[in-house]
This record gives structure tokens, sequence and C-alpha cells, in this order.
């Protein structure tokens, strides 16, 4: 079995297909907090993190599942037109 280190930035898949980022390393705790696509934060320990059969993949090109912005949420706006950024948030302002 390939052992998959906990590295921050680099993203992982589950054998279900979730995939996670791991976002920060207690070395302390002994504990990893990891980022599913859909945006949930999650904390596991080294030992089970170990237990959990990993594989390293590439970051989704598609990274949009952990961003909260869906169109029902500017229901109601002037013209019912989508905010400047949505497409793009690092440019997303919110008048």
């Amino acid at each position: 079995m390939t052992r998959t280190y906990p590295t921050i930035g680099k993203w992982f898949k589950r054998p279900d297909g979730t995939l996670l980022e791991v976002v920060a390393v207690d070395e302390d705790d002994e504990t990893i907090e990891i980022q599913l696509f859909d945006g949930t934060i999650d904390e596991v320990d080294i030992d089970t993190w170990r237990e959990q059969f990993l594989v390293e993949v590439s970051a989704p090109e598609d990274w949009s599942g952990s961003v909260d912005m869906d169109p029902e949420d500017y229901v109601g706006t002037a013209n019912n037109e989508m905010p400047a950024g949505f497409h793009d948030p690092l440019a997303f302002t919110k008048n």
C-alpha cells in the first residue's frame, strides 16, 4: 500500500470518489484539516488519515463546488441580473 502524506494544498480522492484538499496540518495535535469539494470543512486525526485509501489527484479544473454562490441567492436583485464577478469569484463585488 502506498502512503499518502497530508501536504497542505494537495488534493486527494477517496474510493467513493469524494474529492478533498488538505488545508491545514497540526503536528502537535496530530490532526489534519480537510476541505471537501463541496466546501465542507472537516478534521481527521492522523490514524484516520492513514486508514483511508486516498489517492493523490490533481486539483479539479472546476473548483466551483466549494463556492456558495447559486443563482437562486440573487433572485430579486435589479433586473434579476447576476452580480459582477459571479462567474469569477476573485472579481466578485456585492453592491
